[in-house]
Formats: structure tokens, sequence, C-alpha cells
């Protein structure tokens, strides 16, 4: 019993880092059409922004979190403008580019804050007891709460406001939208700012559990770039049933097997529901 309750708790916090990561991906290719290599980069600039903030220069947690995030998502715009657009009409450069500049943040941080994990300051220090059986930290709790919170604020906006409106408009006909008057490269923007402010929700969030790491991007990648393809590319919905398939597979392969096992199980799945639906759990399937 003991075991279950800790694969459901920890199943469904790692499912929900993987959903607030994948959303932001899938969003950037379902407007954008590009695939932003870098996406996760955010992920690790929004743990060592929140550790600098407040480990470093002592700014109370509440304020040093919402400069983090905000500081991130500007950072995502000036990605969008200065290294995506210029590139934007050829797929595989914008790729070049973005995978290039995830290693430069990489270099940079291991320049500024050298190869050591960096222990961050948790928002809450104390356990949970769940059902009087399993102790749980209560900052992973928090974690999956806000995770929660925000998937659904982000389906509220997308389905229920004029600027989500526009930008299902433009991922659905970029020219049909620009000829009612909607501005692409400004939805762009606020798309790019929206998926990096995720990410360094996700990255402020876990790194008191995990540390703040300069590679702490790069396994997030893979599991984020194959929850938006399984998922189906484009489709939130998609991409958060593939976000808890991910999750829980890979917890309840570590707890049972080996966490070594998980790859290549998360893997296997992967290609499997590639091989028998290519375009993803909840994709569309293309017109012969």
């Amino acid at each position: 019993m003991n075991v279950l309750l800790e694969i459901l708790v920890y199943g469904a916090v790692q499912s929900a880092v993987y959903a607030m990561l994948a959303l932001g991906f899938c969003l950037i290719f379902g407007v954008a059409g590009v695939v932003n290599l870098a996406h996760t980069t955010f992920f690790m600039i929004g743990a060592y922004l929140i550790y600098t903030l407040t480990s470093l220069a002592n700014i109370p947690l509440p304020l040093g979190l919402v400069c983090a995030i905000f500081g991130t998502g500007l950072l995502g715009i000036a990605v969008q403008h200065f290294a995506i657009k210029p590139l934007i009409k050829s797929e595989y450069s914008v790729m070049m580019i973005t995978i290039a500049l995830a290693f430069f943040c990489q270099e940079l941080v291991l320049s500024v804050f050298g190869p050591v994990d960096r222990n961050v300051k948790g928002f809450i220090d104390e356990k949970l007891t769940v059902f009087g059986l399993v102790d749980i930290d209560a900052q992973r709790i928090l974690t999956l709460v806000v995770a929660v919170l925000l998937i659904v604020l982000l389906w509220w906006f997308i389905n229920r406001t004029k600027m989500g409106n526009a930008i299902m408009a433009v991922a659905q006909n970029r020219e049909g939208a620009t000829f009612v008057g909607i501005n692409a490269t400004r939805i762009f923007l606020v798309v790019m700012f929206i998926s990096a402010c995720l990410a360094a929700v996700a990255g402020a969030f876990i790194a008191p559990t995990v540390g703040a790491r300069p590679h702490m991007w790069e396994n997030p990648l893979v599991r984020c770039f194959a929850v938006v393809v399984l998922g189906g590319l484009g489709s939130l919905e998609g991409t958060i049933l593939a976000a808890l398939i991910i999750g829980y597979t890979e917890v309840i392969v570590s707890f049972t097997l080996s966490s070594y096992l998980s790859e290549l199980v998360i893997l296997g799945i992967f290609m499997t529901v590639l091989i028998v639906r290519p375009s993803g759990l909840l994709g569309r399937r293309q017109e012969a």
C-alpha cells in the first residue's frame, strides 16, 4: 500500500512537471510551427534565477519567484524576436539556433556557478503524511497543486479569452488570421512568453527537491519532445494525457525495476504508439 501511494503521488508530480514543460513546447509548435530545442533551457534558467534571487540576493521568496518567472518570460520574448523570427521560414535553421542557444546557456551557467549542484530554498520545508501511511515532501505536493492550477488556467485562457481565440486562429490558419486583423508576430511573442513562464515555474518549484544543475535541461527536453509527439502535435489535451503516461511510466519502472530502465520503457511506448497511430494519441490524422 505504501509503495502504491508513493507511486501515485510521485507519478502525479512528475507528470505535472512534464505537462507544464510540454504544453509550452506544444504551444510554440502549434502556433509558430517551429521546434524550439532551447525550450527546457528556460526550465534551467528558472531554477538558477530563483536560487540567485533568494539565496544570493536574499530577496523574499514570493518576490523572487515573480521576478524569476517574469524575467524568464522576457528572455523568451528576446529569443523569439532576435533568434527565431529571422529564421522562422527555415525549420532546420530554427532547430540549429535554438540548440546552440541551449548549449550557450549551459556553458554560461557553468562559467558563473560551476558544475556543483546548488541547493534552492524550498517554499515549504515540512513533510505531509498521506492517509497516515506515507511521508511526502510538502514541496512536491505544492508543485503538483501549482501545476494543476496553471494547466487549468492555461486551458481557460486559450478557450475563453479573446487573446486565446486569436492564438487558436493563428495556429489554425496564419494567413486567414492576418486577413482579419490579427497580428501574428505579436501572437508569437505572447505564446513564447507564456511557454517560457511555464517552464520557469516548473524549474523554480522542482529545484528545491532536485537542486539547480547546469545539465538539468537535457533529460526534460527528451521527455518534453516525447510527450508532445506522443500526445499529437498541437493537441493540448493529448499533451496532458501523454505527460501522465510518461510521468507514471517513469515512476512505476523506477520503483518496481530500475531507474536505468525507465528511459528504455518510455521509448518503447513512444515507438509503439507512433507505429500504431503516427499522428499521436489525440492528434488529427492526415487526410489521404
